[in-house]
């Protein structure tokens, strides 16, 4: 069903935002991987909530339990089941909106396809199931990077109108973590935290654009037609709560440029590597990774869930007004960095594990 993700590296996800707990089984992972627990448990504490002022208040501590799969740190090749138990839970926050569906929020939707729904906190629609996708791509991680060196990287690039000039050759995890927008100019990142501070005030809520880059990443992922890789990667990111636009590479903007201005032209190597003096193609040509550098931007709408009263409607269909009561971020931007690099992470993982499967007798 519509819990799991993947095909030789797979997660399912698992729990609701105010349940007993969320967490994630990942299958396929390779045996004799060494893992380092800590960098499992520093991903959650980027994701987590109340880890800054433009953060949403609520205290949890994410505290990862890994239940299987691993003896003294190394992986058996076996599931690896991770939970993390929910401890900050105030379901009478949502009591109004067990009466009343919040405008832009999957309330509605949930209700007219399943007939239930777990409202607090939006059950699993809240981006605290992200829990179990953070916690996987952190295992994805480190296998992209001890099998190829590859890195991924991910920083807030706009908040609302407020937009980073970056390269991104120059970005640094250091620098993205310096600021608590994640954003590494630190110019503009003093603004765009000024900008969610006033927004939050007014109980209203900004969106922006988030950009992700993958260092290194092994040629040859992706497969034709179907399973190209920015189609799937496409697919992970859009699957993230509140995003409504990809792009890849050159993206909309390449639509401007003649094709003699967009055509990224091959340039000569010594060790039969591909490489191009240019990369609109974003890494990525006919659905298959050229070894070139991964670029990628995803939109964020503003939360949906906000203070400011809104018309509605009943589950009866009557009119109504609603205005939150709930603790919620007034832009999901910073804490969405990491939820990105883990969905990045896991689709290079399973087309890494798939390539090596179709390839590997040649």
């Amino acid at each position: 069903m519509g819990s799991s993700f993947g095909d030789l590296f797979r997660i399912s996800t698992f729990g609701e935002s105010h349940g007993g707990g969320v967490g994630v089984i990942v299958d396929g992972c390779p045996p004799r991987l060494e893992l380092d627990l800590d960098a499992i448990q520093a991903e959650l504490d980027r994701r987590k909530p109340g880890q800054s002022r433009i953060t949403t208040p609520r205290q949890e501590e994410d505290r990862v339990e890994i239940l299987s799969g691993l003896l003294d740190g190394v992986t058996l090749g076996t599931p690896i089941a991770m939970v993390v138990r929910n401890k900050d839970q105030r379901p009478a926050d949502y009591k109004d909106m067990e009466v009343a569906f919040r405008p832009s929020h999957a309330d509605a939707t949930y209700q007219a396809k399943y007939g239930i729904q777990a409202r607090s906190g939006g059950g699993r629609a809240s981006a605290r199931e992200t829990i179990g996708r953070v916690a996987a791509g952190a295992i994805a991680k480190q296998l992209l990077a001890k099998a190829h060196g590859t890195e991924v990287l991910a920083w807030v690039r706009r908040i609302h109108t407020l937009e980073a000039d970056i390269d991104p050759a120059g970005v640094s995890l250091e620098a993205i973590e310096r600021t608590i927008v994640r954003c590494p100019d630190p110019l503009i990142a003093e603004q765009m935290i000024a900008r969610i501070e006033a927004i939050g005030r007014e109980g209203d809520s900004c969106g922006g654009v988030i950009e992700c880059l993958v260092r290194r990443p092994p040629v040859g992922l992706g497969m034709p037609v179907f399973d190209k890789l920015e189609a799937d990667l496409a697919k992970a990111l859009m699957s993230l709560p509140a995003t409504k636009g990809f792009e890849i590479g050159s993206g909309f903007g390449g639509t401007l440029l003649k094709g003699s201005e967009h055509n990224d032209a091959f340039l000569p190597s010594d060790d039969g590597r591909l490489r191009t003096a240019t990369n609109n193609s974003g890494g990525i040509q006919g659905g298959i990774s050229n070894g070139e550098a991964i670029q990628m931007k995803v939109a964020f709408k503003p939360t949906a869930t906000i203070r400011k009263a809104q018309a509605t409607i009943t589950a009866s269909g009557a009119a109504t007004t609603l205005a939150a009561k709930g603790r919620h971020d007034p832009c999901v931007l910073p804490r969405a960095v990491p939820m990105v690099e883990a969905m990045v992470a896991l689709v290079l993982a399973d087309h890494l594990l798939r390539q090596q499967a179709q390839c590997s007798l040649w």
